[in-house]
Formats: C-alpha cells, sequence, structure tokens
C-alpha cells in the first residue's frame, strides 16, 4: 500500500490497455486488514452535503486485485446499505463489498469491474497495525515537555531542543498569583503538551498515564521495547517508558503534604524550544490530589509487575498521601483561567471536575490502593460509592463516562473483591451493552460505515476510539458468554473509520504517508505545527507539515466560526479572516462530514475540529493495541505475567493448534467459534497444556476461549 498510482492491466486477447482511475467513492482501511479481520470496503453515493453534486453508481462485481501480479483473487456484487436509502449521519447512500474471507497476505486494491475505477491500495497481513501503533504513541514523545527531540529518535522534519527550561520556566515555576517571590519556586518540568496548546493539566495527565498503564495491562502482549524512543532496549515495554515520563511529572506536581498543583501554565512559540516567557503553575485543588492518588497507586501494581520495586513503592506511598490529603480536604475547588478566581489567562481548557468527577477519582484511587496494600477500608469504600456511578445507577455505557466505567470493570477483576459487587458490575455492564446504541446499533447496522456513534462532537475520533474499547470491554473483563467474536469485530471497525472507512475517504492520523497512508490529515490545529509555518503547516505544502501519528479532532457538527465573524472582529485585518477561505465544506453539513483539513487560528477556530488531544491518542492507543500481537517478543521481566496468560502457537495455524492456559484455572472447555458466534469445534475433554486439530477449518478468522469455573479467556486465531 503506497501513495496512490497508475495499475496497469494488459488485456492479452484484444492487447488493449487499461487504465484504472482512483476513485473517491471506494473507501478502505487504507493501511490494511489483518487476515482474521472482517474486511468491508464501502461504496458511496454522495446525496447531501459538499459533495452532493457528484454521484456514483457501482457495477455489479467487484474484485479485489493483487497489486503484484494484478490478478482478480476474489470477486463479488457489492450488497447495497438498508435497502438504498440515505444515511442522515453522512449523507450518502452505500453499498458495502464483503472480502473478509479472503486471507493470503499480500497487497491489494478494491476494483469496480464495469466501471474501472478502484480505491486506494493497502496490505493483508497481521502485523498491519504495528507501525501504525508506534507512529501512534510516538506522538507523545514529540510532545514532551523538556526534552530534546534528536536524532535518531525524532525524524529530521522534527528535531527540536529542551523546550520551557530556561529562566523561570518549569525546572524554577512560580505561582500564578505571586509570580515575583522567588521563594516557591518549583520544579515542575516533564509532561506532555496536552493538546494544539503547550500547557499541563494535572487531572488529564493523570488520567493519560492511567489509560497507558491500562492499556498495557489488557494487552500486555501488544507492546514492545523498539518503538525508537530514548528509553528503547531498557527491557521495558516502551509503551510503559512513555507513561513513566508522565508520571514522574506527576511526581514533581505533588507537595510534601499529598496536595498537587493542579496546572502549569506555558508558554507557546513554534518550534516549542522557541518559547521564552515564564511558566506559571496554579493552585492545588482536591480532584488533582484524587486523580493522582488513582495514577500512583495503578502505577505501583502495573512497575512492581514489572519488577521495578523501588519505583513501585515510591508511587505506592505518594498515592497514600495524595488521597489521604483528600479525605482531609475533601472539597478544596480551583479553576484556572476564571476571573473568580483570579486565574485569567491560566491555562485555556478546564481543569477542575465536578462533585461526581470527584466521586470517581475517589473510587478509582481507592480501589488500586485496596489492590496493592490489600487494606480493606479501601475497598469498603468502592462498595459503598460504586452504585452512584452512572453505569450502575442508569444502567448505561457510552463513551462520554469511559472512564468511569473503566474503573468499576477494573474492580471485577480484583482478588477479594466483593462477589455481590463483582456480580452487579458486570450484571449491569452486559444489560448496558445491548441497548444505548452499542451492540443493538451493531446488530442492526444502522452506520453505513460501520463505526456508529450516537453524537458527533468535538473531539468524534476519541468518541470513536472510546465507542471501540467499551465494545471490546466484553472480551477484555469476561461479561458475559454471547458477545465475545461480536467484540472483536465490533471494535475493529472503529480502527477501520479512523483509517479510512469514512465519507472523507481519510485516515485521520497525521502525515502517516512514508507508514501507508494515502490521504492523511495534512494539517491539525497545534502551536508548534502552526499555520502559515514554512517548515510544519501542511504535509505536502510545507516543507515537512506536522509529525506523523497524531489523531485529529474529527467531525463536528457544531463547529462555526466565531461569534465575531464577519465583520465584529475589531477592524478590517481580523474582520477579513472571517472570509479569507471557504468553509462551506464544513459548515452545515452531515455529521460524518462535517470536518476540513484546515489548522486556521481565531476567528475560524480549527481547533473545535482539527485539534489533536492526549486524551484522543491515548484513547485510540488502546484501542489499537487489542489488535496488536507480540506474543514472543519479552516485554516483562515478571514470569508470573507470562503464566496468567492464554498462549497459543503457532498463530496463524494450518493443523496443529497448542494451548497452554494458566495454572490457576480449573479448565472445564474449549471451544472454537466462527467470528460470527457459531461454534465449530467444542472440547470438553481438557487439560491446561494441549493441542487442538484444526485442519478441518475452513482458512479465515476464527475465536478460541478456554473457559474455567470463574472466568474465561479467549484469543483470535487464524487458518491458513
Amino acid at each position: 500500500m503506497k501513495q496512490s498510482i497508475l495499475f496497469l492491466l494488459f488485456n492479452f486477447c484484444s492487447s488493449l490497455l487499461f487504465a484504472q482511475t482512483l476513485s473517491d467513492f471506494i473507501v478502505v482501511d487504507q493501511f490494511g486488514y489483518r487476515t482474521i479481520s472482517e474486511k468491508i470496503a464501502v461504496i458511496r453515493d454522495p446525496q447531501t452535503g459538499f459533495d452532493a453534486a457528484q454521484s456514483f453508481t457501482p457495477g455489479g462485481t467487484y474484485a479485489l486485485v493483487d497489486v503484484s501480479s494484478g490478478q482478480q483473487v476474489f470477486m463479488a456484487a457489492p450488497v447495497v446499505w438498508n435497502g438504498g436509502v440515505e444515511d442522515p449521519s453522512s449523507g450518502d447512500k452505500a453499498w458495502w463489498f464483503d472480502f473478509s474471507s479472503y486471507v493470503s497476505a499480500g497487497s491489494y486494491y478494491v476494483l469496480d469491474i464495469t466501471n474501472n475505477v478502484r480505491s486506494f491500495e493497502f496490505d493483508i497481513r497481521d502485523d498491519i497495525y504495528d507501525d501504525v501503533l508506534k507512529h501512534a504513541v510516538r506522538s507523545f514523545y514529540y510532545q514532551r515537555v523538556g526534552h530534546e527531540k534528536v536524532a535518531p529518535f525524532a525524524d529530521a522534519g522534527w528535531i527540536d531542543g529542551a523546550s520551557h527550561l530556561g529562566a523561570l520556566q518549569d525546572k524554577n515555576c512560580r505561582k500564578y498569583d505571586d509570580p515575583n517571590n522567588a521563594s516557591i519556586e518549583k520544579d515542575v518540568s516533564g509532561g506532555w503538551y496536552d493538546a494544539g496548546d503547550l500547557n499541563k493539566y494535572t487531572n488529564w495527565t493523570a488520567n493519560y498515564v492511567y489509560e497507558m498503564l491500562l492499556a498495557y495491562h489488557e494487552s500486555p502482549s501488544s507492546w514492545s521495547d523498539d518503538y525508537n524512543l530514548p528509553e528503547s532496549g531498557n527491557s521495558i515495554p516502551d509503551i510503559i517508558d512513555e507513561a513513566k515520563w508522565g508520571m514522574d511529572h506527576l511526581l514533581r506536581l505533588q507537595n510534601t503534604d499529598g496536595s498537587v498543583i493542579s496546572i502549569v501554565d506555558e508558554d507557546h512559540a513554534s518550534p516549542p524550544s522557541a518559547a521564552t516567557g515564564p511558566s506559571l503553575y496554579g493552585a492545588v485543588n482536591t480532584s488533582a490530589a484524587l486523580s493522582t492518588a488513582g495514577a500512583f497507586a495503578f502505577g505501583a501494581k502495573v512497575f512492581g509487575d514489572l519488577g521495578m520495586t523501588a519505583y513501585a513503592t515510591t508511587l505506592q506511598q505518594a498515592a497514600e498521601l495524595s488521597y489521604n490529603w483528600a479525605v482531609a480536604n475533601p472539597s478544596v475547588v480551583w479553576r484556572n483561567n476564571d476571573a473568580a478566581y483570579n486565574s485569567s489567562g491560566i491555562g485555556s481548557g478546564q481543569q477542575e471536575t465536578d462533585d461526581y468527577g470527584r466521586l470517581v477519582y475517589k473510587i478509582r484511587a481507592a480501589m488500586h490502593l485496596f489492590e496493592v496494600t490489600g487494606i480493606t477500608s479501601y475497598r469498603d469504600f468502592v462498595d459503598q460509592e460504586y452504585s452512584n456511578v452512572h453505569l450502575i445507577a442508569w444502567t448505561f455505557a457510552y463513551p462520554f463516562e469511559r472512564h468511569e466505567q473503566d474503573v468499576l470493570l477494573y474492580y471485577t477483576t480484583l482478588q477479594n473483591a466483593t462477589t455481590s459487587v463483582v456480580n452487579d458490575i458486570k450484571s449491569k455492564y452486559e444489560t448496558a451493552i445491548e441497548k444505548n446504541n452499542n451492540f443493538n446499533t451493531f446488530d442492526s447496522e444502522v452506520d453505513p460505515y460501520l463505526a456508529h456513534i450516537d453524537a458527533y462532537t468535538w473531539g468524534s475520533n476519541s468518541n470513536k476510539a472510546r465507542k471501540g474499547v467499551i465494545l471490546y470491554d466484553v472480551l477484555t473483563y469476561n461479561i458475559g458468554t454471547t458477545r465475545m467474536a461480536d467484540a472483536v469485530r465490533a471494535g475493529e471497525r472503529y480502527i477501520h473509520y479512523i483509517h479510512g472507512l469514512n465519507p472523507e475517504n481519510r485516515t485521520y492520523l497525521t502525515n502517516m504517508y512514508n507508514m501507508g497512508g494515502d490521504r492523511c490529515a495534512n494539517q491539525i490545529f497545534h502551536t508548534w505545527f502552526s499555520d502559515g509555518s514554512p517548515l510544519w503547516d501542511e504535509a505536502g505544502v510545507s516543507t515537512y507539515g506536522p509529525a506523523p501519528g497524531f489523531l485529529a479532532g474529527g467531525p463536528n457538527p457544531s463547529y462555526d466560526w466565531d461569534g465575531c465573524c464577519p465583520s465584529g472582529c475589531g477592524g478590517t485585518v481580523n474582520n477579513d479572516k472571517c472570509t479569507s477561505m471557504d468553509l462551506s465544506a464544513v459548515r452545515g453539513q452531515p455529521d460524518q462530514k462535517s470536518y476540513l483539513d484546515f489548522n486556521n487560528t481565531w476567528p475560524l477556530n480549527s481547533w473545535e475540529v482539527t485539534e489533536n488531544s492526549c486524551g484522543y491518542q491515548v484513547s485510540y492507543i488502546r484501542l489499537l493495541s487489542k489488535y496488536v500481537d507480540r506474543t514472543g517478543v519479552v516485554t516483562s521481566t515478571n514470569k508470573d505475567q507470562e503464566m496468567n496468560e492464554l498462549q497459543v502457537y503457532p498463530n496463524p495455524v494450518s493443523s496443529i493448534l497448542n494451548l497452554q492456559t494458566p495454572y490457576h484455572i480449573s479448565l472445564r472447555r474449549v471451544v472454537i467459534t466462527t467470528l460470527q458466534g457459531v461454534e465449530v469445534i467444542v472440547l470438553d475433554k481438557v487439560s491446561n497444556e494441549m493441542s487442538i486439530d484444526v485442519s478441518g477449518l475452513k482458512k479465515g478468522g476464527y475465536l478460541l476461549k478456554a473457559e474455567g469455573a470463574t472466568e474465561t479467556l479467549s484469543k483470535t486465531i487464524t487458518i491458513q
């Protein structure tokens, strides 16, 4: 899969030469598909929106074409979506070309034989997401504050010095309301630029660290130590190294009494190392103490499991200190960028949360403190308060509260968790995941692009990733028994959407052309990759464009230019900016088409559409990692970790599959199903180490489930 080129087929009967034209009406995952993946190309006919004047009628037969040989290796008729009606979320009519049954590795494109038009090229191979995941994680390296970006770790176009380490910056930062007082200087260095702005928000940073650790904990075999980071090669998975960079910053924000600074306001410049203005830190608040306590406590668990005992002890002590401060100070509220708190101009996003947000942070911290200390009073607090979380109170699971749902689902995995609470959480989740625009919309195929969300808002791509995660959580946390295969299919559909299976025919990751992208997000709103920069503004126009792998915000039907437009922005120069470009392709569009590849600042406010965020990024990383399997790569020094995983090999397999289950599971049954949930092998005479003859199965993807008395472990397998 490379930047699109014309591919020529020779017709030896007539000696005529046919050139196949690239079509915007045949959309695919531009990177490709695992051999086991569901593989569906969407054919689109615009009805409403910026491209409504165009039309496309698919031919009767579509083919999957092998790039190297030019052979049509699979053919089928496209199937009309939903009887041929227009989808209001995209403004398109659609058809599906399903080639899921084709599992041979290679490079391909989809061809409309009648119209002689084709899709972008893509690959089919089991490691298709590996490099994409690496670059998505490496975006955090480019976001590191106070860390130089140098070769060989930084690509040539994005080398920069360490930012915010000058006079009165992060190493000797002063308080927002007392900037002349040298006696209260603090080292608040490290962390990441939060998004398009360069500020650092404590609650959000704690969430990023937490979710990185969770991504590793949920899928340890997905990670390796070769992401070309400065820490690569240290026998620790690079996702953990990146999490530690953020964790170290959080430790610096903690005061000796356990309180935690809530924000660091940074000067802005492009490149970031050119920022010379002072840094200022905000006040402490209860939410920051609780959010960091949870991150510290979970870090104590994960780093301890990796053999980093001293660091784990430091984190546990820090978690207890901040938790105890928050218990003694339960309602310390401080808002940044708020005149009522004398904090105008400190940060741009609002870091403070509400009572409900503080409660969930406290539950998260208490849960992990129980996990690492065994002190039952922490568990008692979780048991007392869990029913106030909306998942339980409303029986409602949705992307906007994925963090809250994560907390409760994780609790179900703890030894000595209260059985009645565990059963209630699992029961409520199983019920919620069948409704609330979850599996009910998956079953009814309400979205022609296969990745339904109920509301497109600011950061919709993040909600796409979150939705994929909460559906996959059925498998991760062993919820019920009927949706395991559906969870694999459903979650991956949201990856395909982000990678190009959308009405824009665009992968929403920046500048991934060298990694297989064909039409990428060329611009994002970001201080470094700023509008007008001759080096970094736009891929294909500027010398370099933005660094690879950043997830753009996504379609946002609520986008509009600033309220001062078109004529009240303070003078002719600013008013002219209102009409400096055509916004018709993003304003007033169907939800899925409310996107424009631009990064203009005020008053056009492109941040509402294209701004990246570390929060968007880590949600996507967590989802993608579930479809990357680096089994065989040593990522842990803890042998107990390996003994707690289901091992199957070889995978892909053609005849004999070897299976090994953890020693603590009393194995009762092994079942292999199709990805549609049909049982094809059921074994009742089983052992923890066994071999299974799968030679009678057709080529394709399957789900293996090892069922014990109290838990089920699952693994996707490929028959070749």
